[in-house]
């Protein structure tokens, strides 16, 4: 049996930063089309997307105190509750629990947040945060191979 794999770029490409979860996610299908990979404008349209999935990950640029271009991974379990620092409306957290409360949720949640620096208008992410895409890109690379 092959292990049904969502990876979902979050984020606006016209935000500056917002655009590095579509930006590591084009970068990911460019090197494994074997996983359902997508750009997601918000994090409510996932609901749907990622439904019979064992594995869903989502890469969203993120609002810390942390550096700009700061990888970190956040392995979602059914207990868990993070607040997620994203960038939108509805954030991931809340997201999550409202797929678990449908029984629509993905087996495993994964996160990889990008910290961002610039989320004004305009395209192109700043020099710290593109460097981070291939680093986002290898991690989730590796989470897929230990996932097959």
């Amino acid at each position: 049996m092959t292990t049904r794999v969502v990876v979902a770029g979050i984020g606006n490409d016209f935000r500056r930063d917002d655009g590095a979860g579509p930006a590591v996610a084009r970068l990911v299908a460019a090197s494994t089309p074997a996983v359902d990979i997508g750009p997601i404008g918000e994090p409510l349209d996932l609901l749907g997307r990622w439904e019979s999935a064992e594995l869903a990950v989502l890469v969203d640029a993120t609002r810390s105190d942390a550096a700009p271009g700061t990888v970190r991974l956040v392995d979602w379990h059914a207990d868990d509750r993070p607040a997620s620092p994203s960038t939108h409306a509805i954030g991931l957290d809340r997201v999550v629990r409202l797929a678990q409360v449908l029984k629509a949720a993905p087996d495993r949640v994964v996160v990889v947040g990008i910290e961002g620096e610039d989320f004004s208008d305009g395209t192109g992410l700043s020099p710290a945060v593109e460097d981070a895409v291939p680093r986002a890109a290898q991690c989730i690379a590796d989470l897929i191979a230990t996932a097959s």
